[in-house]
């Protein structure tokens, strides 16, 4: 699916387009507060039930919102939007949310009498965006190609995806009546375009945050009063640190090293595991496929026929099969490959098409077949039986699996021996016994380094939740165990002046500079008012002028950042303007327009059209959020979505 989704062909923007214009539901399903606000079902399998609003709705059986739905669209979520894995469990509950809301759009739907039809769905198929796809020059491209389109571009089965775009057109549907009588008037349309057509050239003076801290340089006593002050914030700046006391050991350290494979225990595992070894009635073949459509009627089935017999008449007279296939057969799965289909599973296949294969021999080929897809004439290629893997072709594989499991067995019995010891006769003495070496660290944070070991953070976890002076306790390291105690603990603590002298001088400038950035900001400003010149006022501030290119509102600018944002308001002055101070974050700015360059009326009457959608659609949004935010609050308020377990508060909630 990632590769499908990394092309960058027309396909893709097929499917980014219905994703698209589909998104103004999604987007105001998200936006919508206080949905996680009803009962409590205790199906955990189920992440929610949505009934029909009103009394006599809570005896119907509603709709299921499972799991593992919500579970599915929260990892693709994730993925799509590259986050982190930590936020899972809050995609988790925006994903629950989009599907809980998606159900009551539904049942909206229902109400209304908007249900799609199978023959809706086939008018949609046929003249909407995957027309060009299953239906290329109003031909239908036959079961098996549309059937590799939908798992190759959606990862899912041709029914499921004929349900999403079923459930997709009723939704559509709602959107579209209850937001019907939107209208935008030809002024806002001009007015919206000539705001978003206008470009502008500036000149701008840029007074830095990081330039103005270099200028703060207080004394020493003033950092000591503002250490003092600031006590609380730097109670606990110095982390928690630990002594630890461990002897670590891995396979190597154990009495009589790394345990050994007998071939007794191989053939236990081989016997307890042997439908990991099944292989499945496979076959490799080459077709051509003269499709019949599924409602065809005897007539293009004979059609059909005829025109299979005619290819198979010119391969028995010597045709090259390959070519032929290349030349007619209707799956674009296998045709450029000259009807070649790789070694699948015949249980994959259509059952009169498998049946058919696996009569052949390697390098036979059949009559006509007919399958659900039309008439197939195969080669095979190569073909096995099911079968089980011999225990001579799977022993590589089994010796390690067994291998690591005695080694795991053995360091943890050996672990569990030498905290035993330990704990009568202290880790120096059991360790020493043992021919081992005991390892005592400096003072080490939470998230320090432990030496000798490739990854201490397990050790590292273990030994902060341990009291001083515990008994010893052993811990994973990965590539074997180790056994530690903790000898010493120095709680979080306040650091001494001169060694945080630093760290509290950056702190010092950073609570001081905004305030600094504001005068500096507003000296610039009035300075340049006066002098009707942001260059005369910027030299006597020893402050450098930088000049923008033509931009839009969609455009960057270096220093103050995306145009839509504190600079947009360039776009409001008049040629010659100086602006009021601009506060971009880590910079000031004081700007002038140099040039304005607004649409034309000729431009703005050729973008009446697209523009007016594209604010037609802002409307519909806001139109559709409100009706969606009063139909889920009468779903909460007659209790109709019941959740297995209330969600948490969104970390970002409305």
């Amino acid at each position: 699916m990632i590769r499908t989704l990394q092309q960058d062909s027309r396909l893709m923007k097929i499917i980014f387009a219905v994703i698209i214009g589909l998104a103004s539901i999604t987007m105001v399903i998200t936006l919508v507060p206080g949905i996680f606000d009803s009962g409590v079902t205790s199906d955990v399998s189920v992440f929610a039930v949505v009934h029909k609003p009103g009394f006599l709705g809570r005896f119907g059986s509603g709709t299921p919102i499972k799991m593992t739905e919500v579970n599915q669209l929260a990892a693709r979520q994730l993925q799509q939007q590259h986050l982190p894995d930590f936020l899972l469990p809050y995609m988790t509950q925006r994903a629950g949310q989009v599907l809980v809301q998606r159900a009551i759009l539904k049942n909206e739907a229902d109400r209304l009498h908007l249900q799609v039809s199978d023959d809706d769905l086939r008018n949609e198929l046929q003249t909407g965006p995957f027309a060009q796809y299953l239906f290329p020059n109003g031909k239908y491209i036959g079961d098996d190609a549309y059937m590799n389109f939908v798992q190759s571009a959606f990862q899912t089965s041709r029914s499921e995806f004929e349900t999403q775009v079923k459930s997709d057109m009723e939704l559509s549907r709602l959107q579209a009546l209850v937001t019907g009588g939107a209208t935008v008037s030809d002024q806002a349309v001009r007015e919206a375009y000539l705001a978003d057509g206008t470009k502008v050239k500036f000149d701008y003076a840029v007074i830095s945050s990081d330039d103005l801290a270099k200028t703060i340089n207080p004394t020493d006593a003033q950092l000591q009063a503002f250490f003092k002050e600031n006590a609380a914030r730097y109670a606990t700046s110095v982390p928690e640190t630990r002594k630890i006391e461990y002897v670590a050991f891995d396979v190597s350290n154990l009495p009589g090293g790394k345990p050994q494979v007998t071939d007794a225990e191989i053939q236990s595992y081989y016997n307890q595991n042997l439908n990991q070894y099944q292989v499945k009635e496979q076959v490799k073949t080459r077709h051509i496929l003269i499709a019949v459509p599924a409602n065809a009627d005897a007539t293009a089935d004979a059609a059909a026929k005829a025109k299979a017999e005619d290819v198979l008449k010119q391969l028995k007279a010597g045709g090259n099969f390959a070519e032929l296939a290349k030349k007619y057969s209707d799956d674009p799965g296998s045709k450029a490959q000259g009807g070649e289909l790789p070694l699948i599973p015949t249980s994959g296949l259509d059952p009169a098409y498998a049946k058919a294969a696996m009569a052949l021999n390697p390098g036979q080929t059949s009559g006509l077949v007919r399958s659900q897809f039309g008439y197939h004439i195969i080669q095979t290629e190569q073909k096995e039986a099911a079968h089980t893997k011999p225990l001579s072709e799977v022993k590589s594989e089994i010796v390690p699996l067994i291998e690591q499991q005695k080694a795991g067995a053995a360091e943890q019995a050996y672990a569990t021996a030498l905290v035993a010891d330990a704990k009568k006769n202290g880790l120096d003495k059991a360790a020493s016994d043992k021919g081992l070496h005991v390892v005592t660290t400096d003072y080490v944070a939470k998230d320090g380094v432990i030496p000798g070991l490739a990854d201490g953070s397990g050790l590292l976890t273990e030994a902060f939740t341990t009291a001083k002076g515990a008994v010893p306790a052993s811990v994973s390291t990965g590539d074997g165990y180790a056994v530690f105690q903790v000898l010493d603990v120095k709680p979080a603590h306040a650091p001494e002046f001169d060694a945080y002298k630093s760290t509290i001088l950056n702190d010092y400038r950073e609570q001081r500079v905004p305030q600094l950035l504001s005068t500096q900001l507003n000296k610039l400003d009035d300075l340049a008012k006066k002098l009707n010149d942001l260059h005369k006022a910027a030299a006597q501030m020893n402050i450098a002028v930088k000049t923008s290119d033509l931009v839009g509102k969609d455009g960057q600018v270096p220093d103050l950042g995306a145009m839509s944002g504190p600079g947009s308001v360039a776009f409001s002055l008049a040629k010659g303007a100086v602006s009021g101070p601009i506060n971009a974050s880590r910079v000031g700015v004081v700007l002038t327009v140099l040039d304005k360059q607004e649409p034309t009326a000729e431009d703005i009457a050729k973008n009446m059209d697209k523009t007016r959608q594209q604010l037609l659609s802002t409307e519909d949004d806001q139109i559709f959020q409100v009706f969606l935010g009063d139909l889920t609050q009468k779903y909460q308020k007659s209790g109709a979505i019941r959740y297995s377990k209330r969600p948490e508060q969104s970390p970002v909630g409305s």
